[in-house]
């Protein structure tokens, strides 16, 4: 399983204090957003609905515009992320962050204050979407002049045809009213329009068969890597592992190894085949790093840390071209089983690997994920779905969290003897998931 943690500080540059400015804002007749003021967009050619004036603190949208998809619970998630600069002289402390429809702002889809906000003693569930960039959670609400923060949302709705084609974000805040110098006050911007419903979740084969597989690290909350682990490659902010999953298998009894737990070969996962999700075209591969010993996770040695690269952090690994700029990716195969090679045709349901423990990865595991460039650096996740597999049940969060570094224990607490047939979804965070042989 792999952890990306970077830390930086984006500077501003201060607006001088002479160019005093109000803050402005405009609302449509049915906008509840309770912005400072009004002013009229078509001044500055904005968007109905956004905040026109000074704004202390600026948002911008990281990554391109997403759409949902269908959750193993049924319903219809977004998951994308925000960068918050406070441009002002003042300290910046948010209060609160809403999103808005975007065509009726007085909808809102999500609301996150408090510990969603930050909150340094919660380990898991609806908490820290504020991160100290790139992504590790901040200390407090709290942005300083001339920093920035990354702001994780996700949000889920009954149905993909509840989801505006974009919403707005309503930030409150104590922020600078102005440009120069003066203490903090209550203010309210609704800005930064995103399209949200750009297209439709890629339909795709499950990448493996068999039963008691366990969708670990995957979407949507802020507790586990993956949803986390924005970086900065090529220029950008960028996220490829947002929808990504590590896929470990368990025995019948929920155990994810059987004897030696230092030896990659009890691992119920090694070995395992791996499939072609759609046809394609090979883009790239690596096949030459060895296997890693189970239980530690090389970024966190510094003689291993030291060997990573953006070109080896995901081991031994194949990139499909699936087509329409969608690639796939999966990531720390076993040395020596990849079956294909740059440039190679491949079928959906083909055999392409076997699944292994290289690259920053602590024990055998296949990660997989959609993205919409052909490699890690700057690519964008991409929402998919599975065209079939059967729901088991799941994994309680906590239960992984305090595990040890093998995933020593039975993991089959809330395990369903009856397992569900689902169709076009994508198994959420620590599902138990059947896929057919």
């Amino acid at each position: 399983m792999r952890i990306n943690r970077h830390r930086t500080l984006f500077a501003t540059v201060a607006v001088a204090a002479a160019l005093a400015l109000t803050v402005a804002g405009c609302s449509s007749s049915d906008d509840s957003s309770g912005d400072n003021s009004a002013g009229d967009n078509s001044t500055y050619g904005l968007p109905a609905n956004v905040t026109s004036g000074f704004t202390a603190v600026t948002v911008e949208n990281l990554g391109s515009p997403t759409f949902p998809f269908v959750g193993s619970d049924g319903r219809a998630h977004v998951a994308y992320a925000l960068q918050l600069t406070n441009a002002g002289l003042a300290p910046a402390t948010l209060t609160k962050v809403e999103v808005v429809d975007g065509s009726k702002p007085s909808a809102v889809l999500a609301s996150y204050s408090g510990p969603a906000l930050s909150d340094p003693k919660c380990e898991t569930g609806e908490c820290n979407r504020l991160r100290v960039l790139p992504s590790t959670p901040a200390p407090d609400a709290v942005i300083p002049p001339g920093q920035s923060r990354a702001f994780l949302v996700d949000f889920a709705v009954d149905q993909v045809s509840d989801v505006p084609q974009t919403v707005l974000h309503r930030i409150s805040a104590k922020a600078s009213a102005n440009p120069g110098p003066g203490a903090p006050v209550d203010v309210t911007y609704t800005v930064a329009p995103k399209e949200v419903a750009a297209g439709t979740a890629r339909v795709i084969s499950p990448p493996l068969r068999g039963t008691n597989w366990l969708a670990q690290n995957g979407c949507c909350g802020t507790d586990f890597p993956h949803v986390t682990s924005l970086a900065p490659l090529s220029g950008a902010l960028s996220n490829s592992q947002r929808f990504a999953i590590d896929w470990m298998r368990t025995d019948d009894q929920g155990r994810f190894y059987d004897g030696d737990k230092n030896n990659n070969d009890s691992y119920l996962s090694y070995g395992e085949n791996i499939y072609a999700v759609a046809d394609g075209t090979v883009s790239s591969t690596l096949d030459d790093m060895d296997a890693n010993a189970p239980g530690v996770l090389p970024a966190s040695d510094p003689v291993l840390a030291a060997k990573l690269t953006i070109e080896n952090v995901d081991g031994n690994h194949i990139i499909l071209d699936l087509g329409n700029g969608t690639w796939a990716m999966y990531a720390h195969l076993q040395k020596g089983s990849l079956q294909v090679k740059a440039g190679d045709k491949v079928k959906k349901g083909q055999v392409i690997a076997k699944l292994g423990n290289t690259g920053n990865s602590n024990a055998p595991h296949l990660h997989f994920q959609l993205m919409n460039g052909p490699d890690l650096a700057g690519s964008d996740g991409l929402p998919y779905v599975f065209d079939t597999f059967d729901y088991a049940g799941y994994v309680d969060p906590a239960a992984i969290r305090v595990a040890d570094d093998f995933l020593t224990g039975d993991y089959f607490a809330h395990h369903s003897t009856t397992p569900q047939t689902r169709t076009d979804q994508l198994p959420l965070n620590e599902s138990i998931v059947n896929f057919a042989n």
